[in-house]
C-alpha cells in the first residue's frame, strides 16, 4: 500500500524513536511505502522540499509561524495550512495513488486535505485520536462553551469523524467517551490504538547513572522522581507546585520536573521565591539526553489538570514504561491512565488536587522492592501492549474487518 501520513509535527529524521516515526517503519517494514507530510515554518528561511528515504518520503511544506508568536499570526497561518499542503501533495505526489490516509488530532484543521485525497485516490481514512479538541479547551475555560469559536470548531470535529472510515482511541476511556459523546459514529469503525513505541533497552550500570545524576547536580543518595513533557496549563501546573512543595518535607526523594510550556517561567519563579532545595528545573534536553536522565530515575511522574471531563492518555508514560520505572499518575477523575497502572500493578495514582495523597504515593515507592516490581511490571505491560507492532497490527486488522 501507499500511506500517506498527515502531521504539524515535524518530522526530521524517520528513524528517531517516537510514536508515530515507530508506527511508520513499522508499515515500511512490511513492504509498504509511505509518505509523510509535515510542516515547515518560515521563519526557518527554506523552501518546500521532498526528501526520500528507503521506502519512505518526507515533504517538508514551507507554511506560516505558528508556534511561538502571538496568536494573531498562529491562527493566520494555520488556516492557510490545508490549502498550502493540498497544493504541495498535487506539485509532488501527483502520480502517487494512495491507499491509506493516517493523521492525528490535534489538529482537527486538516479534514479539507483528507477529504481532497479520499475523493482523488478512493484511500481509506484512519483518524488516530491523541485529543478531543475543542472541548479540552472548554475544560481548561480558554474558550467558552456554546460561544462562536466552540460552535466552528465543534463543526470541524465532527466533520472530520465524518470524512474518518476507522477512529483509533487511546484507551477504553477514549473509547467510551467518544461514543457517548457522539451518537452517529457508528462503533465498529472505532478501535483502540494506544501510544506505542518500538522497544529500546538503555543497559546502564549503577556508575553510568550516578554520572548522569553528577552531570545535572543532582543527589544519588535520594530516589529521584522526574516528569517530562510540556508545561502547560493542561499539566495542572498550580497542583504540580503544591507536590513540590509538600516534597520538600521528603528526606529521600527529589523531584525533577524537565520540559519546556507557558508555564516554565511561573515554575522557576516559584522555586526561586520559596527557595526550595529538593527539586530541579530543566528545560528541555535533546531526545538522547533526555533518555539517559529517564533511565537515571526511579519514578515517572504524570501531571494532568483536575478539571478535564475528557480521557487524556499521556504519551510520556511510555518512556518511563520503557524504562522500566513505576509511575505515580496525578490526574483528573476522567482519564484511565492510573486505573491502568494500578489493576496492572505498574503504579500508583491520586486525585490532582489531593497532594497528601500524592505524597503517600512517593512515600511507598521509597519501598526498594515494590518500586523495582512495579518498574518490571511496567516493562512488561510496555512490551505486552504499547509497542508499535502492536499498534500496526491493531490498525491492519480494522482494515481487513472493513474490507
Amino acid at each position: 500500500m501507499n500511506i500517506l501520513f498527515l502531521s504539524l509535527g515535524k518530522f526530521e529524521d524517520p528513524n528517531v524513536q517516537g510514536i508515530y516515526t515507530d508506527l511508520l517503519r513499522e508499515f515500511k517494514n512490511d513492504g509498504h511505502k509511505v509518505y509523510i507530510v509535515s510542516p515547515r515554518e518560515r521563519k526557518f528561511g527554506l523552501p518546500t522540499e521532498l526528501v526520500r528515504y528507503e521506502n519512505m518520503s518526507i515533504l517538508k511544506v514551507k507554511i506560516g509561524n505558528i508556534e511561538k508568536i502571538n496568536i494573531f499570526e498562529k491562527g493566520f497561518s494555520t488556516l492557510r495550512i490545508q490549502k498550502q499542503y493540498i497544493s504541495a501533495i498535487k506539485y509532488y505526489f501527483d502520480t502517487v495513488k494512495f491507499d491509506l490516509i493516517l493523521y492525528t488530532t490535534p489538529p482537527i484543521t486538516i479534514g479539507k486535505v483528507v477529504e481532497f485525497i479520499k475523493h482523488r485516490d478512493g484511500a481509506k481514512t484512519f483518524l488516530l485520536l491523541k485529543d478531543i479538541f475543542p472541548q479540552n479547551a472548554i475544560d481548561l475555560k480558554l474558550i467558552k462553551r456554546n460561544g462562536i469559536i466552540h460552535k466552528y470548531f465543534s463543526k470541524v470535529e465532527h466533520q472530520l469523524y465524518q470524512i474518518s472510515d476507522y477512529i483509533g482511541t487511546m484507551s477504553p476511556a477514549n473509547t467510551e467517551y467518544l461514543l457517548t459523546h457522539n451518537s452517529s459514529i457508528d462503533n465498529r469503525k472505532v478501535c483502540e490504538v494506544p501510544n506505542t513505541l518500538t522497544p529500546t533497552n538503555f543497559d546502564m550500570d549503577n556508575d553510568q547513572k550516578e554520572n548522569i545524576r553528577w552531570k545535572y547536580n543532582i543527589p544519588i543518595n535520594k530516589i529521584m522522581a522526574i516528569y517530562g513533557g510540556n508545561l502547560g496549563k493542561p499539566q495542572g501546573i498550580d497542583n504540580l507546585l503544591r507536590c513540590l512543595m509538600k516534597n520538600e518535607d521528603n528526606d529521600r526523594t527529589f523531584i525533577v520536573i524537565v520540559g519546556s510550556g507557558t508555564e516554565f517561567t511561573k515554575i522557576h519563579n516559584f522555586i526561586q521565591v520559596n527557595g526550595l532545595k529538593n527539586c530541579l528545573l530543566l528545560d528541555s534536553l535533546p531526545k538522547v539526553e533526555y533518555d539517559l536522565l529517564v533511565n537515571s530515575a526511579d519514578i515517572g511522574l504524570i501531571f494532568l489538570d483536575v478539571s478535564f471531563t475528557i480521557p487524556n492518555f499521556p504519551s510520556r508514560l511510555l518512556s518511563y514504561l520503557q524504562a522500566s520505572i513505576p509511575i505515580v499518575a496525578s490526574t483528573d477523575i476522567s482519564t484511565d491512565i492510573g486505573m491502568i497502572a494500578e489493576k496492572n500493578e505498574f503504579g500508583l495514582w491520586n486525585l490532582a488536587t489531593d497532594v497528601n495523597h500524592f505524597n503517600d504515593n512517593l512515600l511507598k515507592l521509597e519501598n526498594d522492592s515494590l518500586r523495582l516490581e512495579m518498574g518490571k511490571n511496567g516493562r512488561e505491560y510496555f512490551e505486552n501492549n504499547y509497542t508499535s507492532q502492536h499498534a500496526y497490527e491493531i490498525i491492519m486488522k480494522q482494515l481487513d474487518i472493513g474490507e
